[in-house]
């Protein structure tokens, strides 16, 4: 099983997704933006790490949101989702094509990779019951 780290971007109630590039596996398939987990990092380290890499931004990582099991082709991967804040940064893409900002109610709107299809329900619940309890 690969373990992965997704983050779940905010920034002035607005959610952050990015659409995988061409030529990449899941091509045109939405995303919170992450990357594997190498051995001596926690999910937290690797998603600071990836969000560097990927889009040059700095974040810093809160709490964990959800995971997801799923089966891409015979390989198992468990994405576990955090919330992201956007620290400093200007984001440019290096393995996806697009990005967008939504309102949390707006993500179902999207083309979701399979993994990332429970973290978009899971999140969307848990704001749901923080709004109900204000």
């Amino acid at each position: 099983m690969i373990l992965v780290a997704a983050g779940i971007i905010e920034k002035n109630g607005l959610v952050f997704a990015a659409r995988r590039g061409e030529g990449r596996h899941l091509a045109g398939h939405w995303e919170f933006p992450g990357g594997k987990i190498e051995e001596h990092e926690s999910p937290k380290q690797c998603l600071i790490r990836e969000l560097k890499e990927e889009f040059g931004v700095e974040t810093s990582v809160g709490s964990f949101v959800a995971e997801s099991i799923h089966n891409y082709d015979g390989e198992t991967i468990k994405l576990l989702a955090y919330q992201v804040t956007h620290d400093k940064g200007d984001f440019k893409l290096v393995d996806h094509d697009k990005v967008v900002w939504l309102r949390p109610n707006e993500l179902g709107s999207l083309n979701w990779a399979a993994a990332d299809v429970p973290i978009v329900e899971k999140y969307q619940t848990m704001l749901l019951k923080v709004l109900s309890q204000g």
